[in-house]
């Protein structure tokens, strides 16, 4: 008897479902908001990804996009304003098993946060970094963010900034990010595929999604009408990514850029020091 159950096959888990990520807060943003769709997208992804809630920590700084952590079961970090990546870059590095998520919006990731943007993607460690793209402060009432185009009137900004728009995955591929892709969030299975094709590459992986905002960007519903697949497909040469961006109008989807960099990874270390090994470190 003992050895028929020895040799019995072992059961295997159950496959997770998104509904295993899903914490039970419900999502305040504001009716029409893309970010529903891209929580939803994550939920997949991960789901796509397997990897158990336990062993994905879901980091953000400030803004509507900011809010994904709390709507997820795993564990969660919900930092200060444009520090995300610094913070996920720390928690990586010293729980390297750990599946990190980072998200941000085109405020928090690329004004306040640009600096820790362009380090990060030269820094390559392994990391998801997706950033909901709706070219508007939503949070804050609708000031115009870097993406914003500079002819935008609003009462806030009358006549629009004329300021030059800032390019993401320009800077991400520049920078040295090893993966750079763009989604949309009305497309929910083609955005939950680029997130988890992200998560399981090597390395700094960026997605910019174009969220619309409709409260202070209503224009934006149109969006759906005119985001297309890219009509080429993802290259490992940089140089080939970096011609098809210059002809890029910011609505192709997919994926552009698949690197091979390896990922960042400490020099292996000691298990443990005595106080004279770190006194000699100082040693003149």
């Amino acid at each position: 008897m003992t050895e028929a159950l020895a040799s019995a096959p072992t059961a295997e888990a159950p496959a997770l479902t998104a509904a295993a990520y899903k914490s039970d807060y419900k999502p305040i943003w504001c009716p029409g908001c893309g970010d529903y769709t891209v929580l939803n997208a994550v939920l997949k992804a991960m789901a796509a990804v397997g990897r158990p809630p336990h062993e994905v920590a879901v980091v953000s700084g400030i803004g509507c996009s900011s809010r994904i952590p709390a709507y997820t079961s795993c564990y969660g970090f919900h930092g200060v304003h444009g520090r995300s990546l610094a913070a996920a870059t720390g928690l990586k590095v010293a729980r390297p098993d750990l599946q990190v998520l980072v998200a941000s919006g085109d405020g928090d990731g690329y004004s306040i946060g640009g600096n820790h943007f362009l380090h990060a993607c030269r820094r390559n460690v392994d990391m998801t970094y997706m950033v909901m793209d709706n070219h508007v402060y939503g949070m804050t009432k609708g000031q115009p963010s870097p993406t914003t185009e500079p002819d935008w009137d609003s009462k806030l900004s009358p006549g629009g900034t004329g300021l030059r728009v800032f390019h993401p995955l320009v800077v991400a591929l520049a920078s040295g990010a090893n993966f750079v892709a763009r989604a949309f969030a009305g497309d929910q299975n083609g955005t939950a595929d680029i997130l988890a094709r992200a998560m399981q590459h090597p390395g700094f992986s960026f997605v910019e999604i174009l969220s619309p905002c409709v409260t202070f960007r209503p224009e934006q519903r149109g969006w759906k009408d005119v985001v297309r697949p890219a009509p080429v497909g993802p290259t490992s040469n940089p140089e080939q990514a970096a011609r098809r961006l210059m002809t890029d109008d910011g609505i192709n989807i997919g994926v552009l850029y698949v690197g091979n960099r390896p990922a960042f990874a400490l020099p292996p270390r000691r298990a443990s020091q005595t106080p004279q090994d770190l006194e000699a470190e100082f040693a003149l």
